[in-house]
């Protein structure tokens, strides 16, 4: 394989975000593209503008405030529509505005689906992948076609499938990528199917993969062996019905068990969190048995294998789980541990080298905290609130809490006559202040009881805005009396810039109360203002 021409195509954010459940904001996209640019994925997919609005925004923004590294932006829309001319087509002029640098184009592949779908001919479904191509490339963007419901097709009507390929190519099309869009086929047939394909086209193939028959990954491996050289799919496996191909489990499998060198940016040793990362913006559970990344990845039980382990850990290993940034589950790696948190402190502007003692007692308090249900994967806020504590021996007293409580008032049958009303007494400012608050729920409430307590002594907390608030349950078999988590997005509308934080508690109203204080506190902090306890 050259790796100087292998594509590692990312489209959590386009064909990943259809997975039932999963609503992602063009605040939650913008999260995620750093972090896959991070990683060092080739190319982002993200979205479908001018079919989509919230997607038009995402390339609006992102032309503004993305800076990647190592990914380049990818555009997706489909070929002009039948009977029109693509320079006309509003869609097709929509993927031009998006300003991407690459169009990754979904053209019908299966003459059944032209006949029946769109209801046009196969010459006229050809004529539209050709002048849509070509249009793209005249206009000077880079193009990918996205073969849909390839190996269907190809079994049906092989020549015809073959023939949508050779056209995207002789207009100019970089990548025919193979789509088992329907995620039925089965790695020998995905093998036999793209060397036939190699054999006839003159052209890079590539492959996307669904997980339908359980073998997305199996499949996307066994196209590379064939000579695709274009792999797509989505972080932690997520996709519409049964997902996508996990991209991470198809690169790790390709560095660490093919030698090849893919990713171009932090790599394999952040997999782990990335992925974390990535599923607390979703907020989607992650998967404990996911390869790789998964909690359950390298977790061995006490007894035969743990004796083994003593002696050599890769007896019942298949990879070092430090080279994709996880970890034994019964060998708490203290070195690691610190070495993560020296790095993440570096990140957040402190040289945390050579203090091995605090190092000590950040990690532990982070394992601590983890094993009560927080993350700081997606609350950097909230962490660099905890490494200052230990830093300094307290966090910035802003103001100190004396109490809260909250009423909630419901009128059985007519929700719409439901009321909350919070109130709070704080020390500020040198004085005891008791405010009340009333709101769109018990969360509503407190937020606006505290602002109101501490607005007269900080008034730059009327620029602080909460944008965003996820809600997990942490411990479902039990019920109504499991643990909560809640993290927090908050920005500073003056400086146009975002934090998040994380609460836990026994409940909603506890945890969104540490998570909004978090907030506060570190707003204030961001902004320079001195505290006035």
């Amino acid at each position: 394989m050259d790796t100087t021409t292998f594509d590692v195509y990312d489209t959590t954010l386009r064909d990943g975000a259809q997975q039932e459940g999963m609503n992602l904001s063009v605040a939650d996209k913008l999260t995620i593209a750093p972090l896959l640019d991070e990683l060092g994925v080739g190319y982002i997919e993200g979205g479908w503008p001018g079919a989509i609005p919230k997607d038009t925004e995402f390339f609006k923004r992102a032309a503004k405030e993305l800076d990647l590294r190592h990914a380049e932006l990818a555009a997706f829309g489909s070929t002009r529509k039948a009977g029109a001319r693509a320079w006309e087509d509003a869609q097709v002029r929509a993927l031009l505005e998006s300003e991407a640098p690459v169009v990754t184009l979904v053209a019908k592949s299966d003459i059944r689906h032209v006949e029946r779908a769109l209801r046009t001919t196969g010459e006229e479904n050809l004529a539209m992948i050709s002048d849509t191509v070509s249009f793209l490339v005249g206009e000077g963007r880079r193009v990918f076609l996205d073969a849909e419901h390839f190996f269907d097709g190809y079994r049906y009507d092989p020549d015809y499938a073959l023939r949508a390929i050779e056209t995207a190519f002789a207009a100019g099309a970089e990548v025919a990528v193979l789509c088992d869009t329907n995620g039925g086929m089965l790695p020998d047939r995905v093998h036999e199917v793209v060397q036939a394909v190699r054999e006839r086209a003159a052209g890079r193939l590539g492959i996307h993969a669904h997980n339908d028959s359980g073998c997305a990954v199996a499949n996307s491996m066994a196209a590379v062996a064939s000579g695709a050289s274009h792999v797509q799919g989505t972080i932690n496996g997520y996709g519409e019905r049964t997902g996508n191909a996990d991209l991470l489990t198809v690169v790790a499998n390709l560095e660490l068990k093919e030698g090849q060198r893919l990713l171009a940016g932090a790599g394999l040793r952040e997999m782990t969190r990335i992925a974390h990362a990535i599923s607390e913006v979703t907020n989607i559970a992650p998967f404990a048995r996911q390869p790789y990344v998964g909690a359950s990845a390298f977790a061995h039980k006490a007894g035969l294998h743990a004796s083994a382990i003593k002696v050599d850990p890769d007896l019942y290993q298949h990879a070092d789980p430090v080279a994709v940034g996880n970890d034994m589950r019964m060998l708490i790696s203290d070195m690691a541990g610190r070495a993560s948190i020296e790095l993440k402190g570096r990140e957040l502007g402190f040289d945390l080298s050579g203090q091995g003692e605090l190092l000590s007692r950040v990690t532990n308090r982070v394992k601590d905290a983890e094993a009560q249900g927080y993350t700081y994967d997606a609350a950097d806020a909230s962490f660099e609130l905890l490494l200052r504590e230990e830093l300094d021996g307290a966090r910035p007293a802003f103001f100190r809490t004396e109490s809260w409580r909250v009423f909630v008032e419901t009128v059985p049958g007519d929700p719409t006559d439901a009321s909350s009303e919070a109130t709070v007494k704080v020390h500020v400012g040198g004085e005891r202040v008791i405010a009340t608050g009333e709101g769109n729920g018990p969360v509503n409430a407190l937020d606006h009881a505290l602002r109101k307590a501490l607005l007269p002594c900080y008034p730059e907390i009327e620029r602080f805005e909460l944008i965003d608030f996820k809600v997990r349950i942490m411990d479902t078999q039990h019920g109504t009396d499991a643990t909560t988590r809640v993290l927090v997005e908050t920005m500073d509308t003056g400086a146009e810039t975002t934090w998040s934080t994380v609460g836990v508690g026994p409940n909603i109203v506890e945890a969104s109360w540490e998570a909004i204080v978090d907030s506060i506190v570190f707003g204030l902090l961001r902004a320079g203002v001195q505290p006035r306890p």
